[in-house]
Order: structure tokens, then C-alpha cells, then sequence
């Protein structure tokens, strides 16, 4: 890695190159020196040039850096900045992504793992007990195979009924999923 600055101002332009390649332009607008984390201002992908890319780079992982323009003024804080809302999709994409981790780390089928993120993305109260999904800390479990008949619970409540419509709509249209392509990926890469 390029020689990492202690400091970056704000409102620097900084280019650089992650060691997955990918090549990262932009503002700076925000440095933390303990965790090396770089938040970039990047043009939107979008094309909208009202819009904005926001890129949260660790330092550990970038190949190459360059800083394009320093900044000796410190630019004034935008009043359209929303912390409590940028912290709040923070902790929400954390928490999706420790369960995937969480299904992709369970010693189960595929398709159980499929199942999993699936339910994860509306029931935040879903985990692993063995190789059951248990759903609403146990009033609805889903054992192997992962199929509507494997639905276990009081049949007669909103929470099962919900589950099994979730299963059903799984079972039938498979390739809607999108953490099918993470799942494929991982389980071709072992």
C-alpha cells in the first residue's frame, strides 16, 4: 500500500486503487486515523448531478493512493447531511450482512441457506439452531429440507401463515431471490 497520511483534509480530492482493483475518486469527507477508514464523496453512478456516491474506504485494503488536490481550508459542513440516518443505514447493512454471514457460515444445504437470507430480509428475529431456521424465537422452525410441509408451529397464527406464504413464494420463484448469486458464488468457491 501507498503511504497512508496521518491526517486527510476535508475536502481533499483522493484517489485510489483498492486491492480488489477497483479504482475509488473523490472528496473527502471524513478521516479516521485509528480504524485508517476514508469516507469518499464520489459522483453519482446514477449520472444525477444532484446525487452523490458515498464510499467508505479502509485504508488497510487500497493498493495505490494519491492525493489529487489538497485543501488547506476546511470546507463547511453540508446542512443536507442526515448523521442519524447515515448511521441508522449503517447498522442496518451490518446487521444484513452478519446474516448472511451467519447463513453462509451454517453447515447447511444451499438451498436452507437461501431460505434463511430470504426471511432475514423481512424478520430481523430469524437464527440458526443446528440446521433448523428458527423464526420468532421458536414459534415458527423450518427443519431440512426447507419445504412448506417442514414448517413446524401453531398453524392457526399470523406468524405461520406468514412464514409459510415466505417459503412458498421461495420454493416457487427461486431465481427472484438475490442472494442466490452470493450463495452460488460461495458454495463454487469452497
Amino acid at each position: 500500500m501507498a503511504a497512508v497520511s496521518d491526517y486527510f483534509s476535508l475536502g481533499s480530492i483522493v484517489w485510489c486503487k483498492t486491492c480488489y482493483s477497483k479504482e475509488i475518486e473523490g472528496e473527502v469527507m471524513a478521516f479516521d486515523p485509528h480504524s485508517k477508514m476514508l469516507i469518499l464523496k464520489c459522483p453519482a453512478g446514477s449520472g444525477l448531478r444532484q446525487a452523490h456516491d458515498v464510499h467508505l474506504v479502509n485504508l488497510t485494503l487500497v493498493s495505490e493512493l494519491i492525493v489529487k488536490k489538497e485543501v488547506t481550508t476546511v470546507p463547511e459542513i453540508p446542512q443536507s447531511l442526515n448523521l442519524q440516518r447515515l448511521n441508522t443505514r449503517i447498522r442496518n447493512q451490518i446487521d444484513d450482512k452478519k446474516r448472511t454471514l451467519q447463513a453462509m457460515s451454517a453447515n447447511v444445504s444451499p438451498e436452507g441457506q437461501k431460505l434463511f437470507i430470504a426471511i432475514a430480509k423481512t424478520i430481523k428475529e430469524v437464527r440458526w439452531s443446528s440446521s433448523d431456521i428458527i423464526v420468532w424465537d421458536n414459534k415458527v422452525i423450518i427443519s431440512p429440507p426447507y419445504k412448506v410441509e417442514n414448517i413446524k408451529g401453531n398453524s392457526s397464527s399470523g406468524e405461520y401463515s406468514y412464514i409459510r406464504k415466505v417459503v412458498e413464494r421461495h420454493i416457487k420463484d427461486p431465481l427472484s431471490n438475490s442472494s442466490n448469486a452470493a450463495i452460488q458464488n460461495n458454495t463454487n468457491s469452497q
